[in-house]
């Protein structure tokens, strides 16, 4: 089955990444939580622009990512769980939980050190939030993001196969925790304990600093609970908070042209 997985693994993941974006953009329209206030086809241009450029940026520049880098580490006992005899079952887990604590420590880190915020911050001019949000990246973000994750993989150890559960997870999840998507405040309450909710991460997409520099997790919500980065709800309240950047408040200003040259200009 694994051998099966690793083979197939691009298909199954284009599978997973098309599937929720669907049902996600079909949720939206039947149950939207937020009026939008912009023009949803220039949006959406622009953000699907940006994934294509980011997928054709990796394939450049980076033919081996991280699922070739675990066989090779494997290979070569690289990393820690490659050294450890442990269950299968628990090298996973503990595989994809410590690949989920890098990716929220690099979400932080790209908004507190100015040069990586000018590539970030690309993600944080949209002025609407909906799941399209989850894919609105600069390549060279993107490519620094799978340097990080290569970095980690060599350094942990996990298998290819908890890589491949990993960036699954990590897809599916920014896709939905960006939904425009109305979650009874019951189940949010309960779901936000395992896993970052459109409600809980449509906080950290705030004009306000003290709400965008918080809830860094896309995936699992526990490490904004331990360290301290964890924001329950926004100050305005969802249905009144501003989402963007202060400095950044022109729709046609936005475009994906501009989008590729945006960390290239002005000051962070």
């Amino acid at each position: 089955m694994t051998d099966s997985i690793l083979t197939h693994e691009g298909v199954i993941r284009l599978s997973f990444f098309l599937a929720i974006l669907i049902v996600m953009a079909i949720w939206e329209i039947l149950s939207p939580r937020r009026h939008l206030n912009t023009s949803k086809t220039l949006r959406w241009y622009s953000n699907l622009g940006l994934v294509l450029i980011d997928t054709l940026a990796l394939r450049v520049f980076l033919p081996i990512q991280a699922i070739g880098v675990a066989l090779l580490a494997q290979n070569r006992g690289w990393g820690l769980l490659n050294n450890l005899s442990l269950p299968n079952w628990l090298e996973l887990l503990i595989g994809i939980a410590a690949l989920d604590f890098v990716i929220y420590l690099q979400h932080a880190i790209f908004h507190f050190i100015p040069l990586f915020w000018r590539l970030h911050r690309v993600h944080h001019t949209d002025l609407d939030f909906d799941v399209t949000t989850g894919i609105r990246f600069h390549p060279v973000e993107i490519l620094l993001s799978m340097g990080i994750k290569i970095i980690a993989v060599i350094t942990i150890g996990p298998s290819a196969l908890a890589v491949i559960f990993f960036e699954i997870l990590l897809n599916a999840t920014s896709l939905f925790n960006h939904g425009n998507v109305r979650l009874p405040v019951s189940i949010d309450r309960i779901l936000r304990l395992f896993v970052v909710t459109p409600e809980m991460h449509r906080v950290h997409h705030s004009v306000l600093i003290k709400e965008y520099n918080s809830n860094f997790g896309f995936s699992l919500p526990w490490w904004d609970r331990l360290l301290g980065t964890y924001r329950a709800q926004p100050q305005a309240g969802h249905e009144g908070m501003v989402i963007g950047l202060a400095r950044f408040r022109e729709p046609n200003t936005l475009a994906l042209s501009r989008l590729l040259i945006l960390p290239f200009l002005r000051k962070p």
